[in-house]
């Protein structure tokens, strides 16, 4: 019996379900998975029976529940020391928290305009202002992280942690959405999409069922 159990979504279409998978699979966690679709007539019934809060992700480990991204994080970090979710020093650990808790409470004009499809591409959205502004301040983010605390490898604080987790469905959508980007963006979405458990999450997201009305 695995350690932990996942609630999540459609790996291809839930960012929150991913970023939770991506962190487990960093911690080198043993889990399994209990994958709710979406868009389908009961997913809200099962998403209430299964979810505390009716959303996904939750990771549930014995009798412990926990349904929000940012505990998860914390938790998997808590228990999986030697995985080095969060940076050793003090000082960029601390920038990774805060850049991990600015991804989950900003970023609204690039996350409603252009949802998180892995499998599908199109040049129809023509994102708004505040998305544009959105765009060009997760750029500027990914550079100052990696530039600052990157020396160790080219993810934004060198090795692969929870802020790459927090970060790595963004860059799906500048992939899905043919967002032009500059060199120092597109050498990090590299490094993201090579790494092992996004490879997996991408091959997995494209064996599951379609919800037409999603692809845009």
């Amino acid at each position: 019996m695995a350690e932990y159990r996942l609630i999540m979504g459609n790996k291809n279409y839930s960012s929150w379900s991913l970023r939770a998978w991506l962190m487990l699979k960093l911690a080198g966690a043993d889990f399994e998975e209990t994958t709710v679709l979406l868009g389908r007539p009961d997913s809200q019934q099962k998403l209430r029976e299964l979810s505390p809060t009716g959303l996904v992700p939750v990771l549930v480990h014995g009798g412990l529940v926990i349904p929000e991204s940012i505990a998860i994080a914390e938790y998997l970090a808590e228990r999986h020391p030697h995985a080095s979710l969060w940076p050793a020093d003090a000082a960029a650990r601390a920038r990774a928290r805060a850049v991990a808790a600015q991804m989950h409470a900003g970023f609204f004009g690039l996350r409603s305009e252009m949802p998180m499809n892995l499998t599908h591409r199109t040049d129809k959205v023509q994102p708004s202002d505040q998305a544009k502004a959105d765009i060009t301040a997760v750029q500027a983010l990914w550079h100052r992280c990696r530039s600052v605390f990157g020396q160790d490898g080219p993810y934004l604080f060198g090795r692969p942690g929870i802020a790459d987790a927090m970060y790595a469905p963004v860059a799906t959508r500048l992939r899905t959405y043919g967002v032009a980007v500059d060199a120092d963006t597109a050498e990090y979405m590299e490094a993201i999409f090579a790494l092992p458990a996004m490879q997996e999450a991408m091959a997995l997201a494209a064996e599951e069922p379609r919800i037409p009305e999603y692809d845009l």
